[in-house]
C-alpha cells in the first residue's frame, strides 16, 4: 500500500512537471499570464498531494489499528495456549508428589 502511493505520488509529481515545460515551452500567453497559471497548477497539486497525504495518514492509521487488534486476540490465545500447559505441569508435578 505505501509503495504503491509513493510510485503514485512521484508519478503525479512528474507529470505536473513535465506539464508545466510543456506548457512554458507552448504558451501563447504572456509571462504574467503564464506564471499564474503555474502557480495556479502548484496550488491544485499542493491541494491534491494534501489530500492524498491525508488519505494514507487514515489508511495508516486503520492498518494499525487492525494490527493492534489482531495481535490482542494473538496475545488471548497465547495466554490460554500457556494457561493450559501450566495446570498440566501442576498436575504433573502433583502426581510426582504423592
Amino acid at each position: 500500500m505505501a509503495t504503491s502511493t509513493g510510485k503514485t505520488l512521484i508519478a503525479l509529481a512528474s507529470g505536473a512537471a513535465i506539464g508545466a515545460v510543456l506548457g512554458i515551452l507552448f504558451a501563447p500567453d504572456k509571462g504574467d499570464n503564464t506564471r499564474k497559471k503555474i502557480k495556479d497548477g502548484y496550488k491544485d497539486l499542493e491541494k491534491d498531494m494534501k489530500a492524498r497525504l491525508a488519505n494514507a495518514k487514515v489508511d495508516l492509521e486503520d492498518t494499525y489499528q487492525d494490527l493492534v487488534s489482531n495481535m490482542s486476540y494473538k496475545t488471548e490465545d497465547v495466554i490460554t495456549f500457556l494457561e493450559k500447559k501450566l495446570a498440566d505441569l501442576k498436575e504433573q508435578n502433583a502426581k510426582l508428589h504423592k
